[in-house]
């Protein structure tokens, strides 16, 4: 199941939901005001591997404010 970030068009309350299917992602009401305007986008997330010690860690996404391949930073 995708987790998807969402923000409120009507308070601009940005928020996170599990959405089973796409069906159901059109119609995400917002936790603060109710609305059903929000509008999603695909959140971005890591997962973690053991490392040899020595390796560095690689970077975040460039979305979170570190280098990373999306090139967004």
């Amino acid at each position: 199941m995708p987790i998807y970030e969402y923000t409120c068009e009507k308070c601009n309350e940005h928020f996170e939901k599990l959405v089973r299917s796409i069906q159901n992602a059109e119609t995400v009401s917002c936790p603060k005001c109710g609305s059903t305007k929000t509008v999603r986008s695909l959140s971005v997330f890591s997962v973690g591997a053991e490392q040899n010690k020595g390796q560095s860690s690689p970077g975040g996404c460039g979305r979170c404010g570190g280098p990373g391949p999306c090139a967004m930073g």
